[in-house]
Order: C-alpha cells, then sequence, then structure tokens
C-alpha cells in the first residue's frame, strides 16, 4: 500500500470517514491505482475544490484554517453580498412606490423653475417702472392736498424708476444665487 486507507486519512484531515468516503466519491481525492489515498496531493486538491464554508461545517468549527482557505474571510463576502442584495430589492420597492425619484432628473427641474423665477424677475421693473412713477405722482397729489402745479411738480421719469428698481431687483437676485439646492 502506496498512500493512506480511508480511516488514516480521516484521522489525518480531521474530517469524518463518511466524508472522506463522499469526498472520494466526487473526486476530491487523489488515489493510487491500489485504492490507497496520496494525502498531500488530497490536501491540495480539496482546499482548491471545497467550498471553504464546508470546510469549516465539516471540521465542526474554524479551528485549524488561516490563510486563502480563511473562511471568515468568505463569511463576511457572503454577508456583504447579502445585505446589499436587501438594499438593492428595498430601493426598487421604494422606486415602485413613487418614493424616489431621479436625482439628474429632479435637479433639472429645480434648475428650471429657478431660471424661470429668475427671468420673471429680471423683466419685472420694465413692467412696473411707469404704474409706479405714476402712483407716486397721484400720492404726492393725495398727500399735498391740492393738485400738483408746474413749480411743484415733482416728476420722476419711468426710465428712471426703472433702472433704480432693476439695480435693487439685480443685488437681490445676485443674493439668490448664492443659494444651493442639495439634494444629498
Amino acid at each position: 500500500m502506496k498512500g493512506m486507507s480511508e480511516r488514516d486519512y480521516s484521522a489525518h484531515s480531521g474530517l469524518s470517514r463518511g466524508a472522506v468516503q463522499r469526498a472520494r466519491k466526487a473526486g476530491r481525492l487523489v488515489v493510487h491505482q491500489d485504492g490507497s489515498i496520496n494525502a498531500a496531493a488530497s490536501d491540495a486538491r480539496r482546499a482548491e475544490m471545497t467550498d471553504p464554508d464546508q470546510q469549516r461545517r465539516s471540521t465542526g468549527g474554524d479551528a485549524g484554517f488561516s490563510g486563502p482557505a480563511d473562511s471568515s474571510s468568505y463569511l463576511k463576502a457572503r454577508t456583504a453580498l447579502t445585505v446589499y442584495q436587501a438594499q438593492e430589492r428595498q430601493l426598487a420597492i421604494q422606486k415602485k412606490k413613487g418614493a424616489l425619484v431621479d436625482r439628474a432628473r429632479a435637479e433639472a427641474l429645480v434648475f428650471r423653475l429657478a431660471r424661470q423665477e429668475r427671468d420673471v424677475w429680471v423683466t419685472w421693473p420694465a413692467r412696473v417702472a411707469a404704474l409706479m412713477a405714476a402712483e407716486v405722482a397721484t400720492e404726492v397729489e393725495k398727500q399735498s392736498g391740492q393738485p400738483v402745479r408746474p413749480e411743484r411738480l415733482v416728476i420722476i421719469e419711468a426710465a428712471i424708476l426703472q433702472r433704480v428698481l432693476e439695480t435693487h431687483v439685480r443685488a437681490q437676485l445676485d443674493a439668490l444665487a448664492d443659494l444651493r439646492v442639495s439634494l444629498g
């Protein structure tokens, strides 16, 4: 006999005799022509072919394993994969329910709304300057209680009022431009 018997290999590897028999049938052991087991070659083949989790369970714990066949790194990777898959499913459910929106689309909508608001404010002074000038002249007449005479007349030109309004509106818009929308 050149190699070990199943009993000897069982004692050598720390596996049960049934586990050795299953490994032999599955082709994870190197067997000599006389049927004995080549221990060194079988250990190497089992390390390549066997799931680290299976190795840990077959020996009854984590003792004796370190390095590339370390089952803790395998278990950590499996746990991380399971957590990732659960999070992915949760996101898919939230998306279906409408609780989640596309970030790029939301940012584009916010930008478009801000641009529209800015455009309305930029054109506002030109639309209201003449009305405001007329209202100021009317208010001066009311306050004095007399019609405005040419020597007391304060004429506010719409163009001047428009320039003043535009200056104040642009200052306000510049202050608003510093606001940043954070969607993250």
